[in-house]
């Protein structure tokens, strides 16, 4: 007797933000003990639909994720609980610690029960720095494309269908300035999980760590 037709299996999702995450505080954060950055403002997904990953290709993404989806987009610094309109869509900021190295957006999708596939997550976070530190590259892991900023300026793009790796991708040298940076990136995915992992490296390969991260 032939088998029947494979039956999907049911998508196993958290119910709780705090599965993977904890509410940011007023009180400075520092990257973990690998330099990993877990501080972030989490804005809920933009329905950006895509049947397949393939598509992201250098072109797509770029039209993709400098396309104007909500005001003061790239300039922003957004508070926990504002709320932007995208489309006819009313999405919240979120200020949140990452329990893991990597940023879960899949499960910060799915526990707010929201869309998980097809989608836009925007990130940003505040990098304090005691001096300049010149010399170091973003490094960054996503499933599925990213792209990133620092200080306003283009400084990285992952295209491609890809799983999130550490240290897949590195900027070239920069430099992150004594006072007050800005890291933003944005995160496409079609089908499939989504997630991300961002830190720094010096010109040796050492993780930076002499920062704090804020949400304000």
């Amino acid at each position: 007797m032939m088998p029947g037709p494979r039956q999907p299996q049911p998508i196993q999702t958290p119910t709780y933000l705090t599965d993977y995450f904890v509410p940011a505080t007023k009180d400075v954060s520092v990257p973990d003990e690998k330099g990993f950055i877990r501080r972030w403002m989490l804005l809920e997904p933009i329905s950006k639909p895509n049947r397949s990953n393939t598509v992201f290709t250098d072109s797509y993404l770029n039209q993709a994720f400098d396309t104007l989806y909500f005001k003061n987009q790239f300039t922003v610094f957004p508070k926990d609980g504002e709320k932007v309109k995208v489309g006819k869509q009313k999405l919240t900021w979120h200020a949140l610690d990452s329990k893991l190295y990597n940023v879960k957006l899949y499960r910060f999708a799915a526990a707010l029960k929201k869309p998980v596939y097809g989608v836009l997550f925007w990130a940003v976070t505040i990098i304090d720095c005691p001096e300049d530190i010149e010399n170091v590259r973003l490094s960054a892991g996503s499933n599925s494309a990213s792209k990133w900023w620092l200080n306003g300026e283009e400084v990285l793009l992952l295209s491609g269908d890809r799983r999130m790796v550490v240290d897949d991708c590195l900027s070239r040298r920069l430099t992150l300035k004594k006072g007050r940076n800005i890291l933003r990136g944005v995160v496409i995915n079609g089908p499939g999980m989504s997630d991300f992992c961002v830190r720094f490296l010096n010109e040796n390969g050492t993780p930076v760590k002499n920062m704090t991260i804020s949400n304000q």
